[in-house]
């Protein structure tokens, strides 16, 4: 069995925190506030109407630390059976759980405190262990590490878990708590990466679970699969001795290994029999009672078994027993598939379905090709003729029969019909073996023809239906909630979607996960856009009957005609067409210049998308409307996607056009105000509409277009994703070999780490990555490092650079150690120990580099970095085949280490290209800028994408900008040349090509050299003849210094050679420039550039997957990837980008794949709720990675902030310390002016009476904490804080507008105050930095999703010098996620303390230890005042207090309009609003912003 490794207690676990709309009850004036045992807590309940709580009230006294002790109370099991049964316990309704009495009781820490530190297996009672499985499964509701307070106490951990699979055992359970333990063992086998949690849930899959098969399927798996004759033997010897070992009677029936999944499978279909609809006299299921909490279990129990049979390990022995029980065809033939409200159920019943049939060998995870897929079909359904043909007279014809004719499902059923009941079950019973005889389905003959049915049809091949799915998303899919559900996705329920969690069944398995999520990802930001699109339009029906729209939209505009323009025959072996183009004819007329230009811009390749809309001849009312669903509420009908092959204005000329087809110098600005845009339609979505027109009299979806709609072309990019990886869905053994387990989640983790790895470096030139000898020293500790030189002397004064000769495996920490591994020794305890082993020896060569040549630009650029010794065990990992995961905390360096990867990997490789992967623009430019700065050539870089510009320097590094770099420096070298041929008395017309100057070089320059060396040869001695010799003197005439001084004939030689290697290097660059000689065309040179020239290529995620099939075109190749930001990069998004090349004699090209990233920040931004908590598609490959256990280097030392603010997050990492520079720099060591603390926690009380408030649905503001914030910054401005040094961040969207608007309010009307650096959520400021950060946490009734520890480390990691925190202390001091960063934050006072003395200057000399004469501000209007009055000290200084006073803003008025126009934008700075756009430009502040959901996330590219 597969062993999968865990990670450990502070490791990552599903951390995504999300929190939901509470509902209201049907009267809310029929609920007391205080609530009653058992009844749900109204949705607008505040912090104290919590704290009045009888939930509340019982947890103090029992178990809530005051003062960090427990109550003394002692542990009272009648208070968990009373809490269970009047507040937890549920008896009807769909919910298995009453959700807000559950938050409440996690929240206070009812099982870390209680529940477990009380649990005893010997007499937990049932209501213990239930009480347990709920609130571990409200941790996984909200993805809160679920498993970490049972870390302490494994053995006991194993006790709760046996207790809990036997749990059942002589107890009849309601409804609610079946699906609650059925909920529990989903996230158990979700949890596979954790060690206890494995051993003890992968039992109930082992082989053991066969004692439970039926005779006949156990006999026949066994032929199946002879191997596991002699496993079953062996196992069954085990068994048998280790119960006579306990005096036991071997009965293998009896074990739960045995019969526990069985036993819930039977505990299902009896559900499903008898427990979905309560009236069994009526046959019509439209009238039938549904029960809904069976209905959930039973939705439940698919997901369940979805699980079990798409993950390998549960996989290979539970598909037998899914298949002897016949689950699918209970399901399908049961009434809930065809009722109404077992859509969902149906859609998850033809998921398992999928994943039962899924093409892999089971036992040796292999996956089938199509054609071994259809032999194994043919194989089977021929076995099964012969059966026939000798027992079954009756089906002879079936026999007979070509198989082509009688493998259809209806074929099957029609020759299946001539059997009598008794017939067909010895058929299926006796003779297939597919059933037993004993199951009571066995005398129904629907069941067990569709038995037969579901084994010997044809299944379509998974590459057909995949190619067969139209990429753009139709209205169908759109607003299919179970599928796409709304933004207030709960969690509570399940949903017929793929999850991504730690493994996968084969690489297709794999695609087709990510290919449906990010299609369904991409079809909900569709929807979003459409609903914010369509309203503006003011459709309404006309006198005539007509669609007409009123208004007007930014992004969709009215279409005049659209028309089929031509349909190609299909492909051969295909039905649909080749492709459909149609013609879309609309008028620009109404809009204003900035928009005409807008939709003018569209260009080849975007994507649209046709509307039909048909509204209601009368507005719904408001009740009609409550009722109907959003299209019906739009009048929306049809929804179809379609590419943009061109654009033409009102006189046919073509616009933007990218291909060559309009010349430059013919270009012309577009004529009059109508537009015909060609596009291409989705070939398969046409074919389905044309085929439902002929065989169902369907209408003409293409008749009635009326709207055209485009998005913002950065979200619009999702058809070329998709459309890769349906490629790569085509493609067969894409991954190189090495990282094809590990990349699946299978074998051993450590397997792609280059110890394990053929082909190593032996010996490594590191240049410049070491300052001197003491830092390489201090770099190994471990070893005793000698240095010699090439003859193998030693070195007495060795300097850089310096190759070393490696070892296969390195000690210490600059080794990578696995996930589940953390640091348990303090370096402080081992300060006595002396470690008396002899050192293992580590050679070093130190090497005198050879001259580069006399001119300043042939000097190499020399790295100024201190690597550490944990930097330093990554860059030889990276420089090593294989995979190289490094965590890089904040400030650790992490750039520094990926960018000296790639210089010590293109000095040791130089023939080899590396690809440079980053998820934001911005990083990718860091990276770039500092690879600038190391000894690579420029043109030896290409960057690609959109963010070029961005990049700060003089230098072009796009394909464009790289050619004319080329070409002028082609000019450049020729000249060179004919200044060298000028030099030799040579005609300089060996200067005209590239051609020519390399023939000057063979015949006049290298023959040169050669004599001249060989006249060396015997003047060792005179130490004048290298300067009298030299044959270049008089073209080096010209350097900054003389070349030779004539004293040493070694010295002078070395110069020589260094001259020379000046020489070979113009040479070689003219060989370089003479392709771009030969070839004439932009676009040529462009791809040779990247194709053959650059050896760095670097490109956002993003970019990569827009334009991987124009990189398979052109050939492009690369032996390496370097991924940035890895952890904030979608798995999919990851995955691309290792597979823009052709595989090279079946075998892929990459040698060395390097992510870099932090898995303790936030991940990938997934817009959708469900997709982030039911699917984890917001799980990164990288932390995956981390979960499987795949080992990774950790850098360990920060230099970013104050080692007292790095306390604040440290805890989260192994063994994060400090580098020197915090330490000893004096900016680190005084104190900040005006503040008594470094950092601090602020309590903020309600202001005017309220603390947080919530506008609209996910909204969250606090009205309280952006006056205090402001009021703090205004009074760091007064002390002469610079404005860019201040970034103002917070958790949440709507908390970020209402700073704005307060700060457009009390700050921009003052010159000398002005707006901060950045305001901003926490999200959005990943990867930056500033000197003071002021954080609200704006929530005062729940943590919030500030409950993703990810997302604190981000909060608490972005300040260098000053963090103040305003935040509610009594909410947020409970959390049990993040105590160790509020335990320390709370040893400070819990008001705001300043230093009034210093009122002058941004810094002190009062040491940042020192806290002075402190001040503790008592509240927000305090604060308000003290500003105040500095505002009036400043105003009487400047001699114009009068004119302050009378323009002084209030602050009471919470929601004062904003002095005049002026706004603060995302980068704070102030602009002036456009009043003819002040209504559009509110609405696109908000999709700017993000704010489309309450995790306060925005949309990155």
């Amino acid at each position: 069995m597969t062993k999968v490794y865990g990670t450990g207690t502070y490791d990552f676990k599903r951390h995504r925190v999300a929190e939901y709309p509470l509902e209201l009850p049907s009267n809310p004036a029929d609920k007391p506030l205080e609530a009653k045992p058992g009844s749900n807590l109204p949705s607008s309940i505040t912090l104290s109407e919590i704290q009045q709580d009888r939930l509340t009230k019982i947890a103090e006294e029992s178990w809530i630390k005051t003062g960090g002790k427990l109550p003394e109370k002692p542990f009272d099991p009648e208070v968990v059976k009373e809490i269970y049964a009047t507040e937890l316990k549920v008896t009807s309704g769909r919910k298995p759980v009453p959700l807000q009495r559950v938050m409440i009781l996690e929240v206070s820490q009812y099982l870390e405190n209680y529940l477990w530190p009380n649990f005893d297996p010997e007499t937990a009672t049932f209501e213990h262990v239930m009480s347990m499985i709920l609130m571990i499964n409200e941790k996984f509701r909200e993805n809160v590490a679920a498993w970490i307070c049972f870390h302490d106490r494994e053995d006991l951990f194993k006790k709760f878990l046996q207790k809990v699979l036997r749990l059942k055992e002589g107890r009849d359970l309601t409804i609610a708590e079946k699906t609650n333990y059925l909920v529990f063992m989903i996230n158990a086998f979700q949890s596979l990466e954790d060690s206890v949690v494995n051993e003890t849930v992968l039992s109930l899959a082992g082989l053991q679970s066969w004692h439970s098969l039926s005779y006949g399927r156990f006999q026949m798996e066994l032929c199946l699969q002879p191997d596991l004759i002699k496993k079953w033997k062996r196992l069954s010897k085990k068994w048998a001795a280790e119960a006579m070992s306990k005096g036991e009677q071997f009965d293998p029936s009896s074990s739960p290994e045995a019969n526990f999944v069985r036993s819930l499978i039977e505990e299902f279909v009896e559900v499903l029999d008898h427990g979905v609809f309560a009236d069994e006299g009526d046959d019509t299921a439209g009238f039938q009672l549904v029960d809904d909490s069976s209905v959930l279990y039973c939705e439940r129990f698919m997901e369940f078994l979805i699980d079990m049979l798409n993950q390998l390990p549960t996989r290979r022995y539970l598909r037998p027993l899914v298949a002897d029980i016949a689950v699918v065809a209970k399901c399908r033939l049961s009434v809930l598939y065809k009722h109404d409200k077992g859509k969902l159920f149906a859609q998850l019943v033809d998921l398992l379905q999928f994943y039962e049939k899924f093409e892999i060998k089971d036992h040796d995870g292999t996956q089938l090709t199509d054609d071994e897929a259809l032999q194994f079909h043919y194989d089977r359904f021929m076995a099964f003729q012969l059966l026939a043909f000798k027992k079954i007279p009756k089906l002879r014809d079936v026999a007979l029969a070509n198989i082509g004719s009688v493998h259809k499902s209806s074929d099957l059923r029609r020759r299946l019909s001539a059997l009598s009941l008794e017939d067909l079950r010895d058929v299926v019973c006796s003779k297939l073996k597919l059933v037993s005889r004993h199951d009571p389905w066995a005398d129904s003959k629907d069941f067990l023809t569709e038995v037969v049915v579901s084994s010997f049809e044809k299944q379509q091949s998974q590459k057909e239906a995949i190619n067969a799915l139209p990429l753009y998303p139709n209205e169908q899919i759109m607003w299919d909630e179970s599928v796409i559900p709304s933004i207030n996705y709960s969690g509570e329920g399940c949903l017929a979607l793929p999850k991504l969690n730690l493994q996968f069944l084969t690489l297709h398995d794999y695609l087709l996960r990510n290919f449906n999520l990010f299609r369904l990802e991409s079809t909900y930001e569709i929807r979003e856009d459409i609903q914010e699109a369509v309203p503006h339009l003011l459709a309404h029906i006309d006198n005539e009957g007509e669609t007409a729209f009123r208004g007007w939209s930014r992004m969709a505009v009215p279409i005049n005609g659209f028309k089929i323009a031509q349909v190609k025959q299909p492909n051969i072996g295909e039905e649909k067409p080749a492709s459909v183009t149609a013609e879309v004819t609309f008028n620009i007329k109404s809009y204003r210049t900035q928009i005409r230009s807008e939709w003018n811009s569209l260009k080849e390749h975007d994507v649209l998308f046709l509307l039909c809309i048909r509204p209601s001849f009368e507005p719904l009312g408001a009740e009609e409307a409550d009722k109907a669903t959003v299209p019906q509420r739009l009048g929306l009908q049809y929804v179809r996607g379609c590419e943009v092959i061109d654009i033409r204005d009102e006189e046919g000329n073509l616009m933007n056009d990218f291909t060559g087809k309009v010349k430059r110098d013919e270009w012309k600005p577009p004529k009059g105000e109508m537009r015909t845009v060609t596009v291409a339609l989705d070939a398969a979505q046409y074919h389905i509409d044309v085929t439902d027109i002929a065989e169902k009299g369907a209408e003409d979806v293409y008749g009635t277009f009326n709207v055209l709609m485009r998005r913002k072309p950065k979200e619009n990019n999702f058809k070329a994703i998709l459309e890769s990886i349906r490629d790569l869905m085509n493609e067969y053994c894409i991954v190189p070999e090495w990282l094809h387990n590990v990349f699946l989640g299978y074998g051993n983790p450590s397997a792609a780490q280059w110890p394990n790895m053929p082909n190593l470096l032996k010996t490594v030139d590191f240049k410049d990555t070491f300052l001197d000898a003491n830092h390489l020293s201090e770099s190994f500790p471990d070893y005793e490092v000698s240095f010699v030189t090439a003859d193998g002397a030693e070195v007495l004064d060795p300097r850089p650079p310096f190759r070393i000769t490696l070892p296969k495996t390195l000690k210490g920490n600059a080794n990578a150690l696995s996930g589940n591994k953390i640091s348990e020794t303090n370096p402080a305890d081992n300060v006595d120990m002396v470690d008396v082993s002899p050192k293992e020896k580590l050679i070093v060569e130190a090497y005198t580099p050879p001259d580069p040549g006399p001119y300043p630009q042939d000097q190499p650029k020399q790295n100024s970095v201190k690597f550490t010794p944990t930097q330093v065990g990554a860059i030889i990992s990276g420089i090593q085949p294989g995979l190289t995961m490094v965590v890089g905390p904040p400030g650790t360096g992490k750039t520094d280490t990926a960018v000296q990867i790639l210089n010590v990997l293109y000095h040791n490789c130089p023939s080899q290209r590396t690809l440079i992967i980053t998820h934001s623009n911005q990083a990718l430019n860091d990276l770039f800028e500092k690879i600038m700065e190391r000894d690579v050539p420029a043109r030896y870089l290409l960057r690609l994408g959109q963010g070029e510009q961005e990049l700060a320097t003089d230098l072009d590094f796009s394909r464009q900008g790289r050619v004319n770099a080329m070409l002028v420096r082609r000019l450049e070298l020729l000249s060179e040349v004919e200044r060298l041929a000028r030099s030799l008395q040579i005609p300089e017309d060996v200067g005209y090509t590239c051609e020519t100057a390399g023939y000057f070089w063979l015949l006049h320059v290298y023959s040169r050299w050669e004599l001249f060396i060989a006249a060396c040869a015997g003047n060792e001695n005179n130490p004048s003849f290298v300067q009298d010799r030299f044959p270049f003197k008089e073209f080096f005439s010209d350097t900054p210094k003389p070349v030779f001084s004539g004293e040493s004939f070694e010295k002078d030689m070395r110069a020589a050679k260094g001259c020379f290697s000046h020489l070979k290097t113009v040479f070689q660059e003219l060989e370089e420039c003479r392709a771009f000689e030969l070839l004439k065309s932009t676009a040529d040179r462009a791809n040779y550039l990247m194709t053959k020239q650059a050896k760095i290529v670097a490109m956002t995620c993003t970019h990569a997957a827009l334009k991987r099939r124009d990189f398979l075109k052109l050939g492009f190749k690369y032996d390496n990837l370097l991924m940035e930001e890895s952890a904030q990069i979608l798995e999919i998004e990851t995955f691309i980008p290792m597979l823009l090349q052709r595989q090279e004699d079946g075998h892929a090209r990459l040698k060395r794949c390097i992510l870099i990233g932090d898995h303790h920040q936030l991940p990938p931004v997934v817009k959708n709720m469900a997709f982030q908590k039911y699917s984890h598609m917001d799980q990164s490959l990288f932390t995956r990675f981390v979960r499987l256990g795949i080992p990774y280097i950790e850098l360990n030392a920060q230099g970013r902030a104050r080692p007292s603010l790095a306390k604040l997050y440290n805890w989260r990492y192994r063994d994060l310390g400090d580098l020197s520079i915090v330490k000893e720099a004096p900016i680190f060591h005084r104190a900040n002016a005006g503040f008594s603390y470094d950092y601090q926690l602020i309590n903020v009380p309600d202001y005017e009476g309220r603390g947080e408030s919530t506008p609209s649905p996910w909204f969250y503001q606090n009205q309280g904490e952006a006056e205090y914030i402001v009021s703090v910054y205004i009074y760091m401005r007064l002390l002469g804080y610079p404005a860019n040094k201040i970034s103002i961040l917070t958790t949440y969207n709507g908390q970020k507008l209402l700073i704005r608007d307060v700060i457009n309010r009390r700050c921009v009307p003052y010159s000398f105050i002005g707006p901060p650096s950045k305001v901003t959520t926490v999200d959005k400021f990943q990867g930056q930095q500033n000197d003071f950060i002021l954080l609200s946490l704006v929530r005062t009734r729940f943590v919030g999703h500030l409950r993703d520890v990810r997302r604190l480390v981000v909060a608490m990691s972005r300040a260098r010098l000053g963090l103040y925190v305003f935040c509610r202390r009594s909410l947020f001091e409970q959390c049990y996620e993040l105590q160790p960063t509020f335990q320390l934050l709370l040893k400070r006072p819990d008001r705001l303390g300043l230093n009034l003395s210093e009122n002058t200057l941004a810094y002190t000399d009062r040491a940042v230890e020192e806290v002075g004469d402190p001040y503790l501000v008592h509240d927000v209007e305090e604060m308000a005042h003290i500003v105040h009055d500095r505002m009036n000290e400043f105003y009487k200084a400047q001699g114009v207090y009068e004119q302050y006073q009378n323009n002084m803003p209030q602050i009471e008025d919470g929601n004062q309009d904003m002095e005049g126009d002026t706004v603060v934008g995302e980068d704070g700075e102030s602009e002036k609003m456009q009043p003819e756009l002040a209504d559009e430009s509110s609405k696109e502040m908000e999709v700017d912003n993000g704010v489309s959901s309450e995790n306060g996330k925005a949309d990155e590219n």
